[in-house]
């Protein structure tokens, strides 16, 4: 299964998308986890101190230029639109058990649509990652989607958009939908987050009716403190519970074999 995970920031994406990494390692399965968010705060929530971190691929600045043929940083004059990135997962993850992680990074001084180097060489490993890994591969990304164009996007399984019961994360949710179109994207689900009460979760059902709402993770005094205390979030098994009933959801729905 390949899934991408966006949402508002602060409404839980990237720890939603550490549970479900969580619910693979534990039975032993192969994922590959990506931080393609520019506020990376993957390595953590997945419980990797920061020497553990792997170095973000945007950061390679000589790699990019040998692969790409010309300097990053540049706009303008010729590159390789195709630089070879098959050897990148293997060299530049950082691996625990069954989970390997890697950290996309972001492209300095670019804007919306930019034609460079480094973006180029970002496009070409989605592209491998999704097409050639032979894995399960779960994406953070940012709620721009930015390192999702038309060919990665249609071979992503689906998008997961976690949204908490509030009308800013609403708004965001229902600007990421559109996007998703665009990119030719079929399948598209959303995730309740932090849930005090059964309002909070009828207020979820009854504004996101027009995708499939996978499941309601209740809010957790354990998951807040494990923030605060820089460890994974994985310690209240009424979460885990619900983040296994939505994964299983996830498979059936999306029509992908576990």
């Amino acid at each position: 299964m390949k899934i991408a995970v966006s949402g508002k920031g602060g409404v839980g994406k990237t720890t939603f998308s550490a549970l479900l990494c969580n619910e693979y390692e534990k039975e032993g399965t192969v994922v590959l986890a990506v931080d393609a968010d520019p506020d990376a705060n993957l390595a953590g929530t997945l419980g990797f101190t920061a020497d553990q971190a792997p170095t973000p691929i945007s950061s390679l600045k000589e790699l990019i230029e040998e692969r790409t043929g010309a300097k990053t940083g540049a706009w303008g004059g010729y590159f390789k639109l195709n630089p070879k990135v098959d050897d990148i997962p293997g060299q530049f993850c950082v691996k625990r058990g069954s989970l390997s992680l890697m950290l996309l990074g972001t492209v300095e001084n670019a804007g919306h649509g930019c034609i460079c180097p480094e973006s180029a060489f970002l496009k070409a490993l989605m592209l491998h990652i999704v097409f050639n890994e032979n894995q399960h591969l779960i994406m953070d990304m940012e709620a721009g989607l930015e390192h999702l164009g038309r060919g990665t996007a249609t071979a992503v399984d689906a998008i997961v958009v976690v949204v908490r019961p509030d009308m800013k994360s609403l708004e965001t949710a229902r600007r990421i939908v559109p996007l998703c179109k665009e990119l030719g994207i079929a399948k598209l689900f959303y995730v309740g987050n932090e849930a005090q009460d059964e309002k909070d979760v009828e207020f979820l059902e009854k504004n996101l009716n027009d995708h499939p709402l996978l499941g309601v993770i209740p809010a957790s005094a354990e998951v807040r403190d494990s923030g605060r205390e820089g460890r994974g979030p994985f310690g209240d098994e009424k979460v885990n519970e619900e983040v296994k009933k939505i994964r299983k959801r996830l498979e059936e729905e999306a029509d992908v074999s576990k």
